[in-house]
């Protein structure tokens, strides 16, 4: 019998298909880039880039040149876009393994430019998050020398694209108009973009008209939601991980001992508690501390006292376990487990943090 890991993390792959064909549906008819920054949100790049070329994706979308590569060296062909780039990015590199750039500022655009391969960029312009793309004062300069360089054969200027602030209704419709206007002064300036993109998962569910030639795919492609109040359920996705560990100690207690750093928890009664090995060295929040949840053997308890840099207690009352058995943080809620979602009310976060932040000590093992 094959022995699982001590930490899991079990990815399945048929979830994310499944998940990006349910956003297709609901996004079309605009192309889909899925979205496979930070090791695919915690889910493991390579494995879920795959996965996602499988279900049909267009574009795969991820933040540096580094991401980029390895997706290349991995003999992914499909279209991938990067977009965050420091002072030593090797835009070279970039052009010559056909990956699009996402340029914000005229200082980009020319070291893009001067590349020994012509270049596909995609023009990102600021809409109103205050991150990085060109404003609204600098664009018709930026524009222009687009143009220019295009005409003489050294860029490609593929697309342009923002992104949403999803702060509500207005403000989205506001940010649209802006979209709106930037497109209209660049192909004024002479450059006439094949793709237009600003909505990420939010925005192409809820504001149909940020959908333009494509949407890019981030959270939903992994089965969470980025809707307050909207379940990954309510959206027709299932969640791609399941985190769990096996206990390693159980012991009984008497009533009142102190458990984990600073006593915060104290056990009510004579109690059995159980020793999880994940920590906050895997990723596992300090803040959901004697908050969050826990599935035992079918049913659930709350992380008892601090989690602590390599393990947390459980306090399982007069209930039994075994070293061996699996405790699951969280996966799928039709499981009848804790979700992704509760581990974020407990941390005061968001789900995104929650998965994304699980570190490397963790095993992903994936499921077909």
């Amino acid at each position: 019998m094959t022995q699982r890991p001590m930490r899991e993390a079990r990815i399945d792959l048929g979830a994310i298909r499944a998940n990006i064909r349910t956003l297709r549906a609901a996004t079309a008819p605009a192309q889909i880039m899925v979205v496979v920054k930070a090791e695919a949100y915690g889910h493991g790049a390579l494995e879920t880039a795959r996965a996602a070329v499988e279900a049909g994706a267009d574009w795969l979308g991820v933040v540096d040149i580094v991401e980029a590569l390895a997706l290349r060296n991995a003999g992914i062909r499909t279209p991938v876009l990067s977009w965050l780039h420091g002072d030593t990015a090797d835009f070279d590199a970039a052009a010559n393994a056909d990956i699009d750039l996402g340029i914000s500022t005229l200082g980009q655009l020319e070291r893009v430019a001067a590349t020994s391969a012509r270049a596909y960029i995609q023009i990102k312009v600021d809409t109103g998050l205050s991150r990085n793309g060109v404003e609204a004062r600098d664009a018709a300069a930026l524009f222009a020398r687009a143009a220019e360089h295009a005409r003489a054969g050294r860029i490609h200027v593929r697309g342009i694209w923002s992104h949403l602030a999803n702060a509500g209704e207005d403000e989205d419709l506001a940010q649209v108009r802006r979209f709106d206007a930037f497109v209209e002064q660049a192909r004024d300036a002479g450059l006439a973009p094949e793709l237009r993109h600003l909505a990420a998962t939010a925005g192409a569910l809820t504001v149909p008209t940020a959908r333009y030639d494509l949407v890019r795919l981030g959270i939903g492609v992994y089965g969470l939601s980025p809707l307050e109040g909207t379940t990954a359920a309510d959206l027709g996705l299932r969640p791609a991980m399941e985190l769990s560990a096996e206990i390693v100690s159980v012991k009984r207690v008497p009533r009142a001992s102190g458990v984990s750093y600073g006593y915060t928890y104290r056990t009510r009664g004579e109690s059995t508690v159980a020793l999880v090995p994940l920590g906050y060295a895997d990723g596992i929040p300090r803040h959901a501390s004697s908050a969050a949840p826990v599935s035992i053997n079918g049913k659930t308890y709350r992380v008892s006292g601090r989690v602590a840099m390599d393990q947390f207690v459980v306090d399982l009352g007069n209930d039994e376990a075994r070293v061996g058995d699996r405790a699951i943080l969280f996966g799928d809620a039709a499981d009848g487990v804790p979700t992704a979602d509760d581990w974020a009310d407990a941390a005061g976060t968001i789900n995104y943090e929650i998965v994304t932040r699980i570190g490397p000590r963790v095993t992903r093992t994936f499921v077909p």
